[in-house]
């Protein structure tokens, strides 16, 4: 009996020293990588910038182009040294950043060309090409070439790519020149399997963003809506790109059956086809471009390769700073109660950050970045206070609006003297939904059930009872009263009737071209026309920008950097051992679904459009 229990206390003592074997080991490696992580970036800040070469500047965009990156390029780049390229196209670049980078070259004595090296540039919205595009006609026009070179082309690569003097694609790359769609989920029947009780209020016709879990297919309002601003969205995109190309809109894409046949008298060869149509100027594999360039731009012995210098590690002259100030201030992504996370605006991090300008007596106006589809209407409503007040005060606001300003976007613009939009903006969706989902039948099913006493209907509240008549029609109630006031504060904006907008409102998303014309914004126009709009209602001749961006802390960035390298690492294993189709499918469920961590107004109401953001 001794013996027995000396071979199971062994047994069980050696099984705990390889636990902790195994559990120390785990943490020491991650030690290591921290320390590591943390080395590099305090070498890294504390080198010296990279002497100018005289060359090409390489911009080999890497990842997506936003508005406001939830981490600087700065630290994104050493990530991308520490931890390998694996992360690349999680990678987020800040738009202004680019366009400024691209500005500053081009008077820069030091770059004499350009190269766009798009083969890792995932893409932006239609408002953001267009900028970057501004930029590199300026850039072109100063008299420096730009060459564009990818193994192939997506139509946002493309996009950049049509303003090159001269585009090379892969002897086997393809010009992925297809059109636009838009697809949602609709998930009405699964509710139904599930019993679960979706209650839905909502005012307006278009007000389609609820319409996934009342229906299992889109509504023929909200497919002729979206049929019209993405039409006009890609007409945007022919248009600008052939005229780039020097060719016709309908030698660009010819249309679904002239492509096909163009295909098959190419042989099936998409980069002939690509060659015969003018798509691109030439067909060169990596080593015939890298001979290319050699010959435009010289030979680097030190690099190996043509002379050129990377966009991420360029450092544009200082410019020098005077005068007064002009507040830039980011509402990117959807609008929530509270404090802003990575990805979301904060409604109260956007209204503190629009009081500190309104109290700094440096800034003299502010310009709004809004790139929202909406969200939550009390948010939304705390922004367009402290706005309203900021206008109040005395200091004009500008908004510019980027890809999307719908809804609660659109609510928070409400106070600015003057509407910018981009061509392709989509704007508008002015309306408001509620949505309540309650589990009674499915817990009844599995003979789970829920009763009590209440001294109201109003308290007897929850998600596991039905709701009660009384709170159905108070919630109804609420809602219209939103939409009362959403289409009042409209009209008093944009100095018309509430009739006048109720019948351009309802829900409708509008493209940034129809929404002038419906008299939603004031002026189509950039981000530069917004800036200097804010300076001439100033009245200010000499000014510079303050941007409203916070900084990450330093163990903020070591943790991102840390969590961007572990996702971008292990869904490559597991993608390894599933088939593709089944990764798309739950990638495509994630992005349906994290739209669902925002809905914390306490009131349940939302200003939100959740159909005209997904355009592929």
């Amino acid at each position: 009996m001794h013996f027995l229990w000396r071979c199971i206390s062994g047994v069980f003592r050696w099984t705990w020293r390889i636990l902790n074997f195994i559990r120390e080991f785990i943490l020491n490696v991650f030690l290591i990588l921290l320390i590591l992580v943390c080395m590099g970036i305090y070498f890294q800040m504390q080198t010296k910038p990279v002497e100018p070469v005289k060359g090409a500047l390489l911009v080999n965009l890497t990842g997506v182009v936003v508005d406001n990156p939830a981490i600087s390029n700065k630290f994104s780049q050493i990530g991308r040294e520490l931890l390998g390229a694996s992360s690349n196209r999680l990678q987020e670049n800040s738009l202004f950043d680019v366009v400024d980078m691209i500005r500053q070259a081009k008077t820069d004595p030091n770059i004499t060309g350009m190269v766009l090296s798009l083969n890792d540039f995932a893409g932006a919205d239609q408002p953001s090409l267009q900028y970057m595009g501004k930029a590199l006609r300026e850039f072109r026009d100063s008299g420096k070439p730009i060459f564009a070179t990818a193994d192939s082309y997506s139509q946002a690569q493309y996009y950049l790519a049509s303003y090159a003097n001269k585009i090379y694609l892969s002897p086997q790359g393809v010009v992925d020149l297809h059109g636009m769609a838009t697809n949602n989920l609709y998930y009405k029947t699964l509710l139904d399997k599930l019993k679960v009780s979706t209650h839905i209020f909502r005012v307006g016709t278009y007000k389609s963003a609820v319409e996934p879990m009342i229906r299992d297919d889109m509504s023929p309002a909200a497919r002729d809506a979206d049929n019209e601003w993405l039409s006009g969205m890609w007409n945007n995109y022919v248009a600008t790109v052939a005229a780039n190309r020097q060719i016709t809109a309908e030698q660009l894409f010819p249309g679904a059956e002239a492509v096909l046949k163009g295909l098959q008298a190419a042989g099936g060869d998409t980069a002939k086809y690509a060659l015969d149509n003018k798509l691109v100027d030439g067909l060169a594999s990596r080593s015939d471009v890298e001979n290319l360039f050699t010959k435009a731009f010289g030979w680097n012995k030190t690099t190996k390769d043509f002379s050129a210098i990377s966009m991420y590690d360029y450092t544009p002259p200082a410019e020098k700073k005077s005068g007064s100030e002009i507040a830039v201030i980011f509402a990117d992504g959807a609008i929530m109660d509270g404090q802003a996370t990575p990805g979301n605006v904060g409604g109260d991090t956007t209204a503190s950050q629009i009081r500190d300008a309104r109290l700094n007596p440096k800034i003299k106006a502010i310009v709004l970045r809004v790139n929202s589809p909406g969200g939550s209407v009390s948010a939304s409503e705390v922004i367009r206070s402290e706005l309203a007040a900021t206008r109040a005060a005395g200091k004009p606001i500008v908004v510019s609006m980027g890809g999307l300003a719908a809804s609660g976007g659109y609510w928070i613009s409400t106070p600015a003297n003057y509407i910018f939009a981009s061509p392709s903006t989509l704007t508008g969706s002015i309306g408001i939904f509620g949505v309540i989902n309650t589990f009674e039948n499915t817990l009844n099913s599995i003979g789970v059930h829920t009763d009590g006493v209440a001294t109201s209907p109003l308290a007897d509240l929850t998600v596991t009872k039905a709701l009660p008549e009384a709170f159905s029609q108070m919630m109804q109630i609420n809602i219209e009263n939103g939409y009362k006031n959403f289409i009042t504060l409209v009209a008093k904006a944009r100095n018309k009737t509430p009739e006048q907008v109720d019948a351009i409102a309802q829900g409708r998303v509008w493209l940034g071209t129809d929404a002038k014309k419906n008299g939603l914004v004031d002026q189509l126009g950039d981000f530069d026309d917004a800036v200097a709009k804010a300076a001439e209602l100033a009245k200010l001749k000499t000014y510079q920008l303050n941007w409203f961006v916070e900084d990450p802390s330093f163990g903020q960035m070591v943790l991102g950097q840390l969590t961007g390298s572990v996702q971008a690492a292990l869904p490559s294993a597991v993608r390894a051992m599933l088939p593709e189709s089944l990764v798309r499918i739950s990638a495509l469920l994630k992005d349906k679904t994290d739209w669902m961590a925002t809905l914390n107004d306490p009131q349940n109401r939302y200003a939100l459009c959740m159909s005209c953001g997904d355009v592929k």
